[in-house]
């Protein structure tokens, strides 16, 4: 895992082959503002990269660049192995992609919005449109609505015919940005579930979200990115840090159990009240102590405690969850804007 910026594992690519996303140094700054700060990503191939962080983080602005929407200021990017703008022509067809959110024509149908995409792709072959564009419709569960007016669809909908989009043709890489905005549990229960094929199929994919469950889920791999900076990256078990535990101690001695558990090792501690008792847990005078046990026994720890006569009223542990390490690292939860 990479716990700063700029930062990557130098792991090679699990699938052995090129990395499906590679980035060095890359840089985007507006004026006097920079919002992506010379982050370098590796995404490797086959995997399912869940890209987090904050709304404002930087996450959109580098989707826009690795697709040459947007030009960078600094940096080089790299896709499917080749380099983009330079080889974009060759490379960019084998990419789908969904970025803020859908356009399309109101008062067409939602099949006639995508014959007409399908028809501005050269390297679609016209004779196979019609059964291409009904497969991309029944995989997001459009089939039934396809004759139906864009103006009539619901966001849930317009949102799973923009994924329809990015499918009418073979991808090697799909590139997410949000792709459940707008659906509901059901809604995003059947993305999940088709994002999970598609890397059974062997695509390689990047999904930009804001929910940790299904990220959780579906995601191989994770990058967490901090107001421009990538401030984390690798295997889902290595950025939740595998191995790592977090404890939970209720006593009358905070401040002394706090010097025995520093003493041990144990990372990130601090004092907090007492919020609600546990089954029991004495209240009267407690506070509770929390902090990272990383690889330490839990047995050790409490007989350190025991050993310097502090009283333990309880001590739990728990592995920490994707949410505990996304606040850890970025400082707030999701939906706040950085």
């Amino acid at each position: 895992m990479s716990a700063a910026a700029g930062t990557v594992p130098g792991s090679a690519p699990a699938s052995g082959g090129e990395w499906a996303v590679q980035t060095l140094g890359l840089t985007k700054r507006f004026g006097h503002q920079t919002a992506v700060d010379a982050i370098d990503l590796q995404v490797p191939d086959g995997a399912v990269y869940g890209f987090l962080g904050p709304n404002g983080s930087g996450k959109t602005t580098t989707i826009r660049m690795l697709l040459g929407l947007v030009e960078p200021t600094a940096g080089e990017r790299r896709l499917l192995g080749r380099p983009v703008p330079r080889d974009a022509a060759i490379v960019l067809p084998r990419v789908g992609a969904l970025v803020e959110g859908p356009a399309f024509h109101p008062y067409l149908s939602g099949r006639a919005n995508l014959a007409r995409l399908d028809a501005a792709d050269l390297t679609a072959d016209p004779r196979t449109a019609r059964s291409r564009i009904d497969t991309a419709l029944d995989r997001v569960g459009l089939l039934a609505a396809a004759d139906k007016r864009y103006r009539a669809y619901s966001l849930g909908m317009r949102q799973r015919l923009a994924i329809a989009a990015a499918l009418l043709v073979p991808r090697d890489l799909l590139v997410l940005d949000e792709p459940t905005n707008g659906l509901d549990p059901q809604g995003t229960r059947e993305v999940r579930s088709l994002v999970a094929s598609l890397a059974h199929e062997g695509a390689t994919v990047l999904v930009s979200s804001h929910l940790l469950a299904e990220v959780e889920q579906i995601c191989t791999h994770l990058g967490v990115m901090r107001e421009g900076r990538l401030v984390a990256q690798g295997s889902l078990a290595e950025v939740r840090g595998s191995g790592r535990t977090g404890c939970r101690l209720v006593t009358a001695r905070p401040e002394a159990a706090v010097a025995v558990l520093a003493d041990l090792g144990v990372a990130e501690v601090g004092v907090a009240e007492m919020s609600a008792a546990g089954p029991g847990e004495a209240t009267d005078g407690a506070r509770v102590v929390e902090g990272d046990l990383g690889e330490l026994a839990p047995d050790k720890v409490v007989a350190a405690l025991v050993h310097a006569g502090i009283p333990v009223s309880s001590f739990t542990t728990a592995v920490r969850s994707l949410e505990d390490v996304f606040v850890s690292l970025t400082g707030e939860g999701f939906d706040v804007s950085g």
